[in-house]
């Protein structure tokens, strides 16, 4: 699948929405940092610039909520396609299901 935002993009993105819920829990970096076991220095990097290690990333989303949605995020989805042309090529024409009370 082709993506129109570039990875620097998406880790700005996500410094941002993890410092909004952050504040939105009315919690300091100095408090995320410890109840995360993050280092508070790393924390502030990540906000100010979004570069953060996977586990770090996992740890702070653990306090803030959302490790879950994360990981549903991730999932393969059953079947997905890239393009119109795969559409058009799938041999899965779904069936109608209808009832046959009246």
């Amino acid at each position: 699948m082709v993506s129109l935002i570039t990875p620097a993009k998406a880790q700005k993105k996500l410094a941002e929405q993890a410092r909004a819920r952050r504040l939105q829990m009315e919690l300091t970096q100095e408090g995320l940092a410890e109840r995360s076991g993050v280092a508070l220095p790393t924390l502030r990097k990540f906000e100010r610039t979004g570069a953060l290690s996977l586990e770090s990333f996992l740890k702070l989303h653990m306090v803030l909520g959302g490790l879950e949605d994360i990981l549903k995020a991730t999932q393969i989805k059953e079947e997905s396609f890239s393009s119109i042309d795969e559409v058009l090529k799938s041999d899965n024409v779904p069936i109608r299901k209808r009832g046959t009370r009246k």
